[in-house]
């Protein structure tokens, strides 16, 4: 008998994109047990599809919860300097800030070597979650050298912080510098995301100076993989 080319774990991830386009799968996929079932194979193989699908962006999965179906992508321009809230809101989406931690404290060795800063000088430290129609997308940590934004701590921080620098404080910042790569969430990254260890996310890094070079803000982000598709505009000369 000829053999399928095909392993089978790929004809059941073809089947289950087939079901998600013609939107016959619930947005919470069955148990693993009914679709090994369904599709006459075993968890490990069923499992080979389900990880496929993850790492395409069309499954997501939570931790003690199971499967799920993603939800459309949110377009990203990071070129340009709209807000999370705004860029979402014109999605058509429900976005919401959440702030888990602020604090002031000192750089230490570690932090000061990356922000230029002495050892024993002041930095906050924020910490904030970000949702998209009540599903937690992104985890953000951003430090910021204190010298440079005093006062900021006693201001609502579950908006745009651009927003606050340039309102109540009076600053801006003159420039950022980018870097993305695709990375696998810790547990510390993870379960605020609702996430299993080790689930694919694409980490964003933004350093942002002010006049003279100074670097006065270094943002982490650690995006859902499922959640972000990165758009960037490019025009050619004539």
């Amino acid at each position: 008998m000829p053999v399928d080319p095909v392993p089978h774990y790929l004809r059941i991830r073809d089947q289950l994109v087939q079901d998600i386009a013609n939107a016959t799968l619930s947005q919470r996929l069955p148990a693993e047990r009914e679709l090994a079932e369904r599709f006459g194979c075993t968890r490990v193989t069923l499992r080979e599809a389900l990880q496929q699908l993850e790492t395409e962006g069309r499954l997501y999965r939570e931790n003690r919860r199971g499967w799920f179906v993603s939800p459309p992508r949110i377009r990203y321009n990071p070129t340009r300097s709209t807000g999370f809230m705004d860029y979402v809101q014109a999605q058509g989406r429900v976005p919401r800030t959440e702030v888990l931690a602020a604090e002031c404290r000192v750089a230490g060795p570690a932090l000061a070597q990356r922000m230029g800063l002495n050892e024993d000088a002041q930095v906050l430290c924020i910490q904030r979650r970000r949702w998209v129609d009540e599903r937690p997308v992104m985890l953000e940590e951003i430090i910021l050298d204190a010298c440079w934004c005093p006062g900021l701590l006693d201001h609502a921080l579950d908006t745009s912080l651009t927003g606050v620098l340039r309102e109540h404080l009076g600053l801006s910042l003159l420039r950022s510098e980018l870097a993305m790569h695709s990375t696998a969430l810790t547990e510390a990254q993870a379960a605020p995301l609702q996430l299993t260890p080790g689930a694919p996310g694409l980490y964003v890094e933004r350093c942002s100076y002010v006049d003279g070079g100074r670097l006065v803000e270094w943002d982490q982000e650690f995006w859902r993989s499922d959640a972000l598709e990165i758009v960037i505009e490019a025009r050619y000369p004539d």
